[in-house]
């Protein structure tokens, strides 16, 4: 799939929530005017708008095929401990990039706290572990910073 498209699929999804931070779309409707297939579409929302990145994506069979996102608005400790149980026992960089950046962008971590998180999860820091483990040591290490960041805001 064309990266442009995924962007201007992602870019539509998200002025559209801009709004209300909900969204409901036809996938026919939407590809159409766009000039992609329906399953461009499902892509995009599938690795776009996860519960990772702080989505809710219902969809209804029939009827044309809507889909209903919702920007999920989490307070501080919510936030946090969402970010800790979606993370598992195992996750990967651009997984792990991808919390941090959401966590950023959703104001509930600050700019050094990212950079701090992100070079300690990073495959640089993680170069020593051997690689079968490096995803299992990120996770640890990447809801550990995370819970540390949540302790030191309270105090």
């Amino acid at each position: 799939m064309s990266p442009s498209i995924s962007n201007q699929i992602t870019q539509m999804l998200l002025d559209m929530l801009d709004r209300d931070g909900t969204t409901e779309i036809r996938r026919n409707d939407l590809a159409q005017s766009l000039g992609c297939v329906p399953s461009q579409i499902n892509y995009v929302i599938s690795s776009r708008f996860t519960p990772e990145r702080g989505y809710i994506v219902e969809s209804r069979r029939g009827g044309g095929g809507y889909v209903k996102i919702t920007r999920v608005s989490l307070d501080f400790p919510t936030a946090i401990m969402h970010a800790v149980n979606s993370v598992g026992s195992e996750i990967d960089p651009l997984a792990a990039r991808s919390c941090i950046m959401n966590l950023l962008s959703r104001g509930v971590i600050e700019q050094n706290g990212a950079r701090l998180i992100a070079a300690a999860v990073d495959e640089n820091a993680l170069r020593p572990v051997p690689y079968e483990y490096r995803d299992t040591v990120r996770a640890s290490i990447l809801k550990q910073m995370l819970l540390a960041y949540s302790q030191n805001r309270k105090g």
